[in-house]
């Protein structure tokens, strides 16, 4: 440089004090063509400069003030230069311009901090205007605004007609959500004109004003009482009415459907008037000297409210003429009155003999029914009646019987119970042959009524609670389904090997969780929880518990509205957790949102349930995702859950998942096949096998997924193709038929139909049968059985599956997938904006995440959400290739962070990320 001659460095070094900064240059905007101007303050300071981007500015474009500090006597010493416009635009470099001063004393140099110098501008069009919308009372309004680009980035402000928004004052009203402008629940005052303004130090910007309405769709006030029949007599009509004023229509709202007046037909009888009969003959003559005579109102006798006859119903006149006197009066003066009836004792007599009679014989026939009586049942000759369920009747019984299912069971039956579905017997000689097999060990409270030559009904008032505990094996969840290859009679089979299951109670899983945060899952159910890294405060920690509820749920669907999954509970209620956890719980419907309305409700502390939010809902308390086989939930707070479905059409599905058990009976030549249909969930498959278990059975096919619609039709299972000289099943007991009400809502329990095959002989050990499970006018399945029916013969074979009963719990960074180091930078770099808007949107869309984005918006990390999202739904297989594509696709995968080198990152973490695919 041409001032290197002057500069201080050929200054001597000599002792003194090493100048310290009073006033350092600031960050500084370029606005329009205006020059900025850097200053800078120093003492004790011989000589200031200024070094621009690397260079000496030239001294002549240095201004200096030189003073004594008087408290001191030091020299003190400011500098100033002027930045142009023209000198940042010729600027070409990987950093912003920029400069810094060097200020000399004879101790030596100091150098100030360095001020960055941008030019200010903001552009004139929004990335993102605000549109108007329409929405009804108490729904949430999501107004969008992306300023225009501009530096410094512009500070955005909500006006509602032309005055601003201040949401602090506010609580229904969130502005900080990336700009966007939330109300949580419409009011009508919140209709408006409402405008973005963004502003900085260069300009303001409005963008387009979006209208908002809030409507009020009418709704009908209650009916009016009937009026009463417009004719006195005949035929007329009578109305009521009502009023759409609850609320009435506002803003533009639907008018009520329906109609405001009703009609019905009415009759009214006519009124009729009493008349008198003819006056009967006159009475003998009596000894006081008198006759008498009746007549009777029935010529018509009065109806409907007419008037009674007018007159005296008996007269009373002298037979004598005058001749016979009574008290001294001739008895003609006395006048005709009515006279009471006196009492019939005669017809009294004969009403109550009659009755006695009456008595006796009933009680006659009684006993003789007793007598011919012996077993306390009641036997109907149905023969004529078609197979599948019949009716029963419930009887007590009596002590001794011999034809009860149990003999041992005692006689006083108090408690009645369900068994989860009908099971159809063979002919009364073969009952007492069922009674030993095991297919009725869990079923001793029955009561029976026969009720057909060919079948038994059983039936029961209430259900059965079955006391085992739960068991681990089942069938994994999910689309992604892992199983080994089985080779066993030369035919690929997926077969649980039920000796393998604990018989421990898995339903409740707990674990002690701190700031590290962790996992939980309920063993080979598909239900878990995810606790977040940090959503535990520190040196905190807490006892967490999942579990599933194993009685009948207290949650009763209304209407046609079924249960999807189980009712889970997380806790202790009283958990306060920072960032929100993940609950995920299994479904079995076919998720079509053009066929389903799926809801979220949680169960209050008086045990009421309320409803959360529906799955296709925007709401910022919590978010849902659905996926095939199950719902990943964004909860806040612990409770119990459960997911309702309300199918709106006709081609709504329920996925039921159709298995199908055998075993031998205790009567060596039967052998008993039962047909389950469960709801397609992990833990429903476990809870059967469960059952199974502990009669004995054997899984004898894959289970096989049917597709059982909404349309009101019935299902119906059969067994085909039984060897015809082998076996032999009873007529009418080879299909029985389930009505639609009992399958689509029908208790938590699986639907269970029993057969019984029979042997023609000991020898026999093969079979080999088809079971039909289909829906009238809707899916069918078959599943080919072939087995052989002694245990020495049937090989064990085990089922391989995705288990995750080894692993319960787990607690810190390895129950996460992705390392939380490579889990910070991501969250870094999505966070931070960007000149088109936060890049967590991009993440989130690269996952399928594409719905209620404003959740995540409210959210201190909207990136670490998404990657708590991400976790959850891949608890299984861990793709972390999926999630560096995304990545990769996006084109950010490193954090820019300037005042961090290369050489200060760890590498260790980016060697492990690059083996897992990030």
């Amino acid at each position: 440089n041409d001032n290197a001659e002057a500069l201080p460095e050929s200054i001597p070094s000599a002792p003194g004090t090493l100048p310290h900064f009073m006033e350092e240059p600031d960050d500084s905007y370029i606005i329009k063509s205006n020059p900025i101007v850097l200053r800078c303050k120093a003492k004790p300071a011989m000589q200031i400069f200024f070094k621009c981007n690397g260079e000496w500015v030239h001294q002549n474009e240095h201004v200096s003030q030189e003073s004594l500090d008087e408290a001191t006597g030091l020299k003190v010493r400011e500098v100033f230069i002027n930045v142009t416009r023209q000198q940042v635009e010729d600027f070409h470099g990987p950093e912003d311009y920029w400069c810094q001063c060097v200020a000399w004393s004879h101790l030596g140099t100091s150098k100030s901090r360095k001020a960055s110098v941008r030019i200010a501008y903001l552009r004139k069009n929004f990335e993102q205007d605000p549109q108007g919308k329409e929405v009804p009372i108490e729904g949430m309004i999501v107004l969008h605004c992306r300023p225009p680009e501009g530096v410094p980035a512009a500070e955005v402000e909500w006006l509602k007609n032309e005055e601003p928004i201040d949401s602090h004052l506010d609580e229904n009203i969130d502005t900080r959500a990336d700009h966007n402008l939330i109300i949580r629940q419409a009011r009508l005052s919140d209709s408006g004109n409402y405008t973005c303004m963004a502003a900085n130090i260069v300009a303001k910007r409005r963008s387009l004003s979006a209208t908002v309405v809030v409507y009020v769709n009418g709704g009908w006030s209650s009916w009016t009482e009937w009026s009463n029949c417009n004719a006195r007599c005949g035929r007329g009509w009578q109305k009521r009415s009502r009023t759409c004023t609850n609320p009435a229509p506002l803003n533009g709202g639907a008018f009520c459907e329906g109609m405001s007046v009703q009609k019905i037909t009415c009759t009214s009888l006519c009124p009729v008037d009493g008349s008198w009969e003819a006056w009967g003959e006159w009475s003998v003559c009596s000894p006081t000297c008198e006759h008498r005579r009746v007549r009777q109102c029935a010529a018509p006798a009065p109806r409907n409210g007419g008037r009674g006859c007018p007159g005296l119903a008996q007269q009373a006149e002298n037979c004598t003429e005058g001749l016979c006197v009574q008290d001294k009066k001739p008895l003609h003066e006395i006048k005709s009155q009515n006279l009471e009836p006196a009492g019939d004792i005669a017809l009294y007599s004969g009403l109550g003999a009659a009755v006695l009679a009456v008595a006796v014989l009933v009680v006659g026939v009684a006993l003789y029914r007793r007598s011919q009586s012996e077993y306390g049942v009641d036997v109907i000759d149905s023969s004529a009646l078609p197979g599948g369920f019949q009716a029963f009747n419930f009887k007590a019984v009596r002590q001794g019987n011999s034809l009860l299912l149990n003999p041992s069971m005692q006689p006083d039956l108090t408690v009645s119970r369900t068994y989860s579905g009908p099971i159809c017997l063979q002919d009364p000689m073969d009952k007492e042959l069922m009674t030993e097999s095991s297919l009725f060990n869990p079923l001793s409270d029955i009561k029976v009524k026969v009720q057909s030559s060919f079948m038994v009904s059983l039936g029961v008032t209430d259900r059965v609670d079955y006391h085992g505990k739960a068991h681990s094996g089942t069938f994994p969840h999910g689309s992604h389904r892992a199983f080994g290859t089985i080779q066993a009679r030369n035919k690929a089979m997926y077969i649980q090997n039920l000796s393998s299951i604990s018989t421990a109670s898995e339903l409740k899983t707990t674990a002690l969780f701190g700031h590290l945060g962790g996992r939980l899952v309920v063993p080979n159910t598909g239900v878990s929880l995810l606790i977040p890294h940090g959503a535990i405060p520190e040196e905190s920690s807490w006892e967490i518990y999942l579990a599933i509820t194993q009685k009948e749920s207290s949650l009763q669907p209304e209407g046609s509205d079924v249960l999807l999954g189980p009712e889970v509970t997380c806790g202790p209620s009283e958990v306060s957790v920072s960032t929100p956890f993940a609950l995920t719980i299994p479904h079995c419907a076919d998720a079509n949102p053009e066929h389903w309305n799926i809801h979220l409700k949680r169960r209050t502390q008086q045990g009421k349930w309320e409803e959360v939010m529906s799955v296709e809902e925007e709401t910022t308390s919590c978010y849902c995702l659905l996926d095939p086989y199950a719902c990943h939930i964004l909860l806040n707070s612990f409770g119990t859950y459960a997911l309702i479905g309300e199918p709106i059409s006709d081609c709504a599905v329920r996925q039921l998942k159709v298995a199908v058990f055998g075993c031998l009976s205790c009567n060596s030549l039967d052998y008993n096949l039962r047909v389950y249909c469960m709801d397609n969930t992990p833990c429903a498959f476990q809870e059967v096998v469960s059952d199974e278990r502990l009669q004995g059975g054997q899984l004898l096919e894959e289970p096989k997924l049917l597709h059982f619609k909404g349309n009101t039709c019935s299902l119906q299972i059969s067994v085909l193709d039984i060897p015809p000289f082998l076996w032999r099943i009873k007529p009418f007991t080879a299909c029985q038929e389930v009505p639609f009400s009992r399958v689509w809502r029908g208790s938590a329990r699986p639907l269970l139909c029993a057969f019984s095959l029979e042997r023609y002989s000991p020898s026999t050990t093969q079979l080999a049968c088809k079971v039909c499970v289909r829906q009238l006018k809707g899916h069918e399945q078959v599943l080919h059985v072939q087995t052989s029916i002694l245990e020495s013969e049937r090989e064990t074979i085990t089922f391989f599956a995705h288990d995750d009963s080894n692993f319960p719990a787990q607690v810190g960074p390895k129950a996460f997938k992705i390392p939380f180091s490579i889990r910070q930078r991501i969250c870094a770099t999505f966070d931070t904006p960007s000149a088109k808007g936060k890049d967590w949107q991009m993440l989130a869309q690269k996952n399928s995440i594409n719905r209620n984005l404003s959740y995540f918006a409210t959210q201190s990390s909207p990136s670490a959400v998404i990657l708590d999202l991400w976790e959850a739904r891949h608890q299984h297989d861990g793709d972390l290739d999926s999630l560096a594509c995304a990545l990769e696709e996006i084109g950010r995968t490193h954090c820019k962070v300037s005042d961090v080198t290369e050489t200060e990152l760890e590498e260790p973490d980016f060697n492990y990320s690059r083996q897992n695919g990030l």
